[in-house]
């Protein structure tokens, strides 16, 4: 299991919380509809059976100690008429006998005072019924009571049954999917701001540290997201003490770098005794490397800089020119190294800093001069490829092991087999001017697989002049 899966999500916590809380609400806000729904239709078929009853109540007639109940077929029927359900009716008088009606209605008789009702559910015959009482006084005596009984088949309250059920159940659903589908959008539209200031922080380099947005985040991670912000900016603030020690270093070391390297080269051509040659030779390479280092930590340090503020200016930059006009300056190195430096160049427009760009195309041209060895041909390539702009240097000289090729870019890292006294920042330096012009690195095998080829591929400018 990956340590992703392992860290509690808050949308996950907050929907755990959310979703069962929905699941309970929701089916009691069923039940209740149910309910509601529910017990007026039953009340209503009750009160329909409480109308049979009152209407036989009237029809009661007391002669004497003697109760009757005159009633007609035809009004008798019209009691029992009913569409879907079956109707029987009972009368007693005081003694129990039987008035009128079903006489096995009687068997279920509650004993109930004067004026009382009662309403209950029963089996009459095996058949499920709803049965209304009715107790009321016959005679001059109000402890003589005749016992009304109406019963009625329950189709029409099953059927009210299952239409309350089913109207619970959608109002259920109409209110839960909603409620559900809320629930989610809510939490993901909180989160949002939460997840774009995570993807902000998690694009933020050490040559791009800048303060994190926090409008939208909600208010119980303002206060992370500020703490965030000033840590950042105490970072921005100790990288750019770093940068500024690093090139004040490197430019106060660079005047006494050079005027020892002057004074070794004069000493070289000066007459001098012949054991002190050796010496003078290892103080003088070491003035070179020295002074090499002095001006490749400058440009590093420049290169930090600039990708600290990217509202730095930049302007359309044509590599063919930037190649022509810098070319003196390494055809000599090359002629004094024994190599053979050729250039096949094509307009190639970019957009950039100028100096930093100058920067990285010194830097693999010196690189390639210092590292193919004598014999070697170098060759600097611009031109626009594919919808794209390619900057290649290439020579023929050992080259670098595939496996060593990943390291190329760091700082300090040189390959096994490198020769020459190179410090191992050149290629990083292109790798970060590279990444601040939203460009790539690529080292490959040279024509023949013979060498190093650094191909850099850089975002065209929009409109070239």
């Amino acid at each position: 299991m990956s340590s992703a899966a392992r860290q509690p999500s808050l949308q996950r916590t907050l929907l755990l919380w959310l979703l069962p809380a929905l699941a309970l609400l929701v089916p009691l806000g069923a039940l209740l509809i149910y309910r509601i729904a529910l017990i007026p239709a039953l009340d209503a078929l009750d009160r329909a059976l409480t109308d049979t009853t009152v209407a036989l109540e009237q029809l009661i007639d007391w002669q004497g100690d003697r109760a009757t109940l005159p009633i007609s077929a035809q009004t008798e029927q019209a009691l029992r008429a009913n569409l879907v359900d079956k109707t029987v009716f009972a009368v007693t008088d005081p003694d129990g006998r039987l008035l009128g009606g079903t006489a096995a209605l009687t068997a279920l008789a509650q004993p109930l005072a004067a004026g009382q009702w009662d309403y209950h559910d029963a089996v009459l015959g095996g058949e499920p019924v709803r049965l209304v009482t009715h107790a009321v006084a016959c005679g001059a005596s109000p402890e003589r009571i005749c016992t009304i009984l109406v019963a009625e088949t329950r189709t029409k309250r099953a059927a009210a049954r299952r239409a309350a059920l089913l109207g619970a159940v959608l109002g259920a659903l109409a209110l839960a999917l909603p409620l559900a589908g809320l629930a989610v959008l809510a939490v993901r539209r909180a989160l949002r701001p939460v997840e774009s200031a995570a993807t902000e922080v998690a694009s933020l380099t050490p040559e791009r540290l800048r303060a994190v947005d926090t409008r939208g985040v909600p208010s119980e991670v303002a206060g992370f997201m500020r703490a965030t912000n000033q840590l950042l900016d105490r970072l921005r603030t100790a990288a750019a003490a770093q940068r500024t020690f690093v090139a004040d270093a490197a430019h106060q070391l660079r005047t006494p770098l050079a005027v020892m390297r002057v004074e070794a080269a004069e000493l070289l051509a000066q007459p001098h005794p012949e054991t002190m040659k050796p010496a003078l030779k290892r103080l003088h390479g070491a003035a070179e490397r020295g002074s090499r280092l002095a001006q490749q930590l400058l440009a590093l340090a420049r290169a930090e800089g600039m990708g600290i503020d990217p509202t730095l200016p930049t302007e359309a930059v044509d590599l063919r020119a930037l190649a022509a006009d810098n070319a003196d300056l390494w055809l000599l190195p090359a002629l004094d190294a024994g190599q053979d430096l050729g250039f096949d160049l094509q307009p190639a427009w970019v957009r950039g800093h100028p100096v930093l760009l100058g920067e990285l195309l010194g830097n693999l041209v010196q690189n390639a001069i210092a590292y193919a060895g004598p014999g070697a041909s170098i060759t600097v390539v611009t031109r626009a490829h594919e919808g794209s702009v390619e900057l290649v240097v290439e020579d023929d000289g050992p080259g670098v092991p595939l496996e060593e090729r990943a390291g190329l870019g760091r700082r300090f890292q040189r390959g096994r087999q490198a020769q020459g006294s190179g410090s191992g920042l050149g290629l990083a330096i292109v790798t970060d001017i590279a990444r601040l012009h939203g460009a790539t690195v690529a080292f490959e095998s040279g024509e023949g697989g013979r060498g190093l080829r650094v191909r850099t591929t850089l975002p065209p400018a929009k409109t070239p002049p």
